[in-house]
């Protein structure tokens, strides 16, 4: 007989779960392929402001359980995020 467990999210986002906050929190579609061919383009090529990084950090904070750093917000490109976030959550890990 197995069981199952509550298993708390991986501690790791990926392009396509950050392109689904992406929808999810600021409305902005974006294919997740486009998103990881351009990693260093800023948020704002692809229609995503502050508020919309803004609500983007409070899924992720709410999902974790545990605030991220204030860098988190004022990332400018996806993979500056990515790289913030990830390395943040790996260090509570």
């Amino acid at each position: 007989m197995t069981t199952q467990q509550n298993t708390p999210p991986t501690a790791q986002v990926t392009v396509e779960e950050l392109a689904a906050l992406m929808k999810k929190a600021a409305g902005v579609t974006v294919d997740p392929a486009e998103l990881a061919d351009r990693l260093d383009a800023g948020f704002d090529t692809f229609g995503l402001d502050s508020l919309g990084l803004l609500g983007i950090v409070g899924q992720l904070e709410n999902r974790y359980g545990r605030p991220l750093p204030p860098d988190a917000e004022r990332c400018k490109t996806p993979g500056d995020f990515l790289e913030l976030v990830n390395s943040t959550l790996l260090a509570g890990a």
